[in-house]
């Protein structure tokens, strides 16, 4: 890193795993795909709406994916993009470091 602008650019590149459980998600649909209940489990203290609220950002960011099973019940699976699992790389080499 050479400038102010090298790290004010590595910055940006963590801007959409940035804020409170984020990574968490990007983490927990590292190991496959996950229904919105078992991600909410596995995560623990969220709820219901602030997961709905990170889903659609994650999505809008290009990290995960949804897909929609027309069956009775209806179910929707969350995984992540390629992108996704280059930001879970990232969270993985972090978790090392602690």
């Amino acid at each position: 890193m050479n400038s102010h602008h090298d790290i004010v650019n590595m910055e940006n590149n963590f801007h959409p795993i940035r804020g409170k459980y984020k990574s968490s998600i990007v983490y927990n649909l590292s190991t496959g795909r996950k229904r919105f209940t078992a991600l909410q489990r596995s995560i623990g203290q969220i709820s219901h709406k602030v997961l709905c609220e990170k889903l659609k950002e994650l999505e809008s960011d290009n990290l995960i994916n949804k897909e929609y099973f027309y069956e009775y019940p209806p179910r929707v699976e969350y995984f992540l993009t390629s992108k996704g699992y280059e930001y879970a790389k990232l969270i993985k080499q972090f978790e090392l470091l602690t």
